[in-house]
């Protein structure tokens, strides 16, 4: 979950950053409480080949079937429309994206819109080392990698997968191609993972990646979520400061979710994101687009807009773009931040929709 722009676009942009090919009605709409439309994540598939307990915690699952699901054709034609809105960022999900079945393509034809400054992808990592070159050669720059643990018995109680080998082989791949900056994304629990912060960092120093530590969420009713299971942002910092020595690098942009620490005598960088103890819904700029098109404006949505019916209905442009617009402007979404009532008491919104779903 990073948010960092990158120098040095894979895209086709032009001078002045992707705000050229802005939508000439109204530019970049903003909602109810003045928030911009910046970055979209772009679920790619629904299906995964872990299981991991805050994520998938069922064992089978109903998959989306294949003719719901968009083509990259469909993917390509409202991403260049979500461009002409302001999005500049753009990050594929899952499920376990690298799963979709000729992703390079996907990103070359992403990779060709004007305007787009940012492709990025977040992954478990089990299929880079087959696929990190022809991703890097197809126009991806950067990669998301998640890890929570190098535990290989916590591993396989976390994701239900003997699969820690080929993950970190997967991240040594993706360094080796230049996917970089490499960034790992660590779930944080308490009593399963807290105990192996430092360590994490050490591993991404020796091997030169970014680290983002990230407050365990209630995203989704199935994984039975408990506030007691959440390890803040102070605690997370106290533990590896106490071990590790930080220079405070604050937050790297304006709209960045995590406020950053450089490794001192090294080029690693490591992130916490507080989602639950100091949330950040003020500056949230993000959607997301579902496997089988649907968009949604909040990770902890029950729903979301049907867009697939309308583009395969025979929607033009214009009535896309003005859709996208009318959600856009309507949303007033910041659930993390009246997650708890003014007395403190838990106040979670049954019937959100599952991580599985959403694509993170």
């Amino acid at each position: 979950m990073s948010y960092e722009r990158t120098i040095g676009s894979p895209c086709n942009s032009t001078a002045g950053g992707g705000r050229a090919q802005l939508d000439s009605e109204s530019g970049t709409p903003r909602d109810r409480l003045g928030r911009a439309l910046r970055e979209l994540r772009v679920s790619v598939t629904d299906r995964c080949n872990f299981r991991c307990t805050y994520c998938m915690p069922l064992e089978h699952y109903s998959w989306i079937p294949k003719r719901e699901i968009l083509s990259f054709e469909e993917i390509t034609r409202l991403s260049r429309l979500f461009v002409r809105l302001g999005v500049d960022a753009l990050r594929l999900t899952g499920g376990e994206p690298l799963l979709r079945k000729g992703l390079p393509e996907l990103i070359a034809m992403l990779s060709a819109i004007e305007g787009l400054d940012e492709i990025s992808l977040t992954t478990n990592a089990t299929r880079l080392v087959e696929l990190a070159e022809p991703l890097r050669r197809a126009g991806l720059r950067r990669i998301n990698i998640s890890l929570d643990t190098l535990d290989p018995a916590r591993f396989e109680a976390l994701t239900r997968r003997r699969d820690l080998d080929r993950v970190i082989a997967g991240i040594d791949r993706a360094v080796e191609v230049g996917l970089t900056p490499v960034k790992l994304n660590t779930v944080v629990q308490r009593g399963v993972n807290d105990d192996e912060l430092v360590g994490l960092v050490r591993f991404a120093v020796e091997r030169g990646l970014e680290l983002r530590f990230i407050e365990f969420m209630d995203v989704g009713t199935a994984n039975g979520w408990r506030l007691d299971q959440v390890v803040s942002r102070a605690e997370i910092l106290q533990a590896i400061a106490g071990a590790i020595e930080l220079e405070p690098l604050g937050r790297l942009n304006a709209d960045d979710p995590a406020e950053a620490w450089r490794v001192r005598g090294s080029a690693c960088r490591i992130g916490i994101i507080p989602s639950v103890t100091a949330p950040f819904c003020g500056r949230c700029s993000r959607a997301r687009l579902t496997a089988n098109g649907s968009l949604v404006t909040c990770l902890f949505a029950a729903s979301g807009h049907d867009l697939k019916g309308r583009l395969r209905d025979g929607a033009s442009d214009d009535e896309l773009l003005d859709r996208l617009r009318q959600i856009w402007r309507a949303r007033d979404d910041r659930y993390s931040e009246i997650r708890f009532s003014e007395t403190g008491a838990l106040a979670r919104r049954e019937g959100k929709l599952e991580m599985i779903t959403l694509g993170g």
